[in-house]
């Protein structure tokens, strides 16, 4: 087989793409192989079914990769890494060298699953059940909002089609119609560790997208012509379409294909050397696939003002009610879009929707879902805000978690928080959310008091690069600062205090009024209390923690959530960082809640006004 380089087009007939789809192989075996590790079995299996539509359906520049009209591939299975590799050497976009040099390889970018530090990837994949959940929010971002004619194929592994969140999304790709949305399952029958649940019944894959609304073709993912037919198919704008490809695993190489035991394993150099042979050797095909259409940019609507609410000082109001607010406030921003999980009148995420229902996205609860249409909206430009009740965010940390390892950018809001919600019960309670964020890379997690800091915090948000959480409290409370007051991610507010302070009490949300009443309590006691308003749990205000530990050595923190991971480790860990070791006192949720009143369960829980102020009696005391 020549080496010489030969350029293949959106003409090239099927041999040529045969040619390619062995390329593909070899080049997944090869370099899998040199690193020492990789799926090489996975990526066998999907060589054909990626060769046509690299060669004759993927409309993409790939020296302009930001092009608006472009097509989106992403990998949801992407362990299948080599292939996605390969197919870049095959598009000139990396060489050889890199790809058997630096696959894998500590401080290089051909990582063991794809993320965006390459250009030509939108989004990390390799968290199973994801990739097409993102497909459907970068379909909708392109249909809905950018109005743009591109596509978006998602190559998916037939092992995560059990995972629920693949169909949440061909739920939603049905039920939005999303003709520009094709998954491609490589149904090659074995998992990680032995046959798939489903095998090669292609029929039952079919028959479940077809449940969700989505048109289903099924082939031999190994047929190149009957491959090529069913994506001209799927682009012909009719409806979103699931291709049920049969394929085998580690196709083209005998000593493994439909084999057990090979899934995440190299090839050893002696069978990667007789893998290589009978594929037909090393080729050095280049591609030059469809180029994408004109793009028709019309002109970005300007931002209008954002007026935030205003409130007054003593109104009581929910700081989940002052977020809808705010967040209807910045849809003058035309990059703010909303997305809501069938509780938009609860969180008041629909205050949104009724200025700007054209920006407003429900996908009812699926919370999986709502995540990922964030994402892929931001993938897009778009500077998404995802508001469900706190408990229920916590099903989607996967997806959190992987927008994390994707760079992206958005705004997370989680309503009706703690013990605070009263009746409802355990079920409905937040508390463990603020652990689940603190620990998100790069996060920002902030938990205002009243409306007028959850209105500011609420526009900070747009503004902050990375993810950021607003925690928010189901009940109404008084308004603590003027519509004028200032607060930035990263800061704090005394509210009470003086040089005389004899202990420092903390808290955010409901346990701050807690705190702000034990001071009185205190008071008629002849105990000075200083009040912080922790509103930024991360970053946190590090500076005012040490500095009210040096002045009154005594701090008790208050918190409804679990007392792992919550505010009062945030604290801690901002005093050692420091060196400074007052008398402490933690209050959280310990215990498992039951229905109540607010003021019962608060109390139930110890982290009411008169536990606070018993504490803090107990640190002065003990001085």
């Amino acid at each position: 087989m020549s080496t010489r380089p030969t350029t293949l087009d959106s003409n090239s007939d099927l041999d040529k793409v045969f040619e390619l789809a062995q390329q593909l192989r070899v080049d997944s075996v090869r370099s899998s192989t040199s690193a020492g590790s990789g799926h090489p079995t996975s990526s066998l299996s999907a060589a054909d079914l990626m060769a046509v539509l690299l060669a004759r359906h993927l409309h993409y520049d790939w020296l302009t990769p930001d092009n608006p009209a472009g097509d989106h591939l992403i990998f949801s299975k992407g362990h299948a890494s080599p292939l996605l590799y390969a197919m870049f050497k095959a598009a000139g976009v990396i060489d050889d060298e890199e790809l058997m040099t630096t696959y894998r390889r500590f401080g290089h970018r051909l990582q063991g699953h794809p993320t965006p530090v390459l250009p030509w990837v939108d989004l990390a994949t390799g968290s199973l059940g994801q990739g097409i959940a993102y497909g459907v929010g970068i379909a909708l971002a392109g249909r809905n909002l950018e109005k743009q004619p591109y596509r978006v194929w998602v190559l998916c592994g037939d092992s995560e089609m059990t995972e629920g969140s693949v169909w949440e999304a061909l739920d939603k790709a049905g039920r939005h119609r999303l003709a520009n949305f094709t998954a491609i399952v490589d149904v090659n029958r074995l998992g990680q560790s032995g046959p798939t649940e489903l095998q090669w019944d292609t029929a039952a894959y079919a028959r479940r997208a077809e449940a969700f609304g989505c048109r289903a073709i099924v082939v031999d993912g190994h047929d190149l012509e009957a491959v090529d037919q069913a994506l001209s198919t799927a682009a012909d704008g009719q409806a979103p379409t699931v291709i049920v490809a049969r394929t085998v695993k580690g196709k083209g190489v005998s000593e493994v294909a439909d084999q057990e035991g090979w899934h995440g394993k190299p090839l050893p150099e002696d069978l990667a050397e007789r893998a290589v042979a009978e594929l037909g050797g090393i080729r050095e095909l280049r591609v030059r696939g469809p180029r994408p259409p004109e793009a028709t940019l019309a002109p970005a609507p300007a931002a209008g003002p954002v007026e935030l609410p205003r409130y007054d000082v003593g109104d009581e109001v929910a700081t989940r009610v002052a977020f809808g607010k705010a967040l209807a406030a910045l849809g003058a921003r035309p990059d703010v879009v909303a997305l809501d999980a069938e509780v938009g009148n609860s969180t008041h995420a629909e205050d949104f929707k009724k200025v700007h229902p054209e920006r407003y996205f429900q996908t009812y609860i699926a919370e999986q879902q709502m995540i990922a249409t964030a994402v892929g909206m931001a993938v897009r430009g778009y500077r998404p805000y995802a508001t469900t009740f706190a408990a229920f965010l916590t099903r989607a940390h996967d997806f959190i978690r992987m927008a994390a390892v994707s760079g992206i950018t958005m705004a997370l809001c989680g309503t009706h928080s703690g013990v605070e919600i009263g009746a409802d019960g355990p079920s409905q309670m937040g508390v463990e959310d603020l652990a689940m964020m603190r620990a998100v890379l790069g996060s920002t997690v902030l938990y205002p008091s009243d409306a007028t800091s959850a209105a500011a915090l609420t526009a900070a948000m747009a503004d902050i690069e990375g993810i950021s959480y607003l925690r928010t409290t189901r009940g109404a409370y008084p308004v603590l600062y003027a519509a004028d007051e200032t607060f930035q991610p990263g800061g704090s507010k005394t509210l009470r205090g003086g040089d005389d302070d004899q202990v420092t009490l903390i808290g955010a949300g409901v346990t701050l009024h807690e705190c702000l009443a034990a001071a009185e309590e205190l008071a008629a006691d002849g105990i000075s209390a200083r009040v912080i308003d922790l509103y930024s749990v991360k970053p946190i205000d590090a500076g005012t923690l040490v500095r009210a530990a040096s002045d009154t050595g005594a701090l008790v923190v208050a918190e409804d959530h679990h007392s792992e991971g919550g505010i009062g480790e945030a604290v801690l860990s901002a005093l050692a960082s420091s060196g400074s070791h007052p008398r402490f006192a933690h209050l959280a949720v310990t215990g498992l809640p039951g229905s109540g009143t607010t003021d019962e369960l608060l109390d139930a829980a110890g982290i009411s006004r008169s536990h606070i102020a018993e504490s803090a009696r107990g640190l002065v005391k003990s001085r």
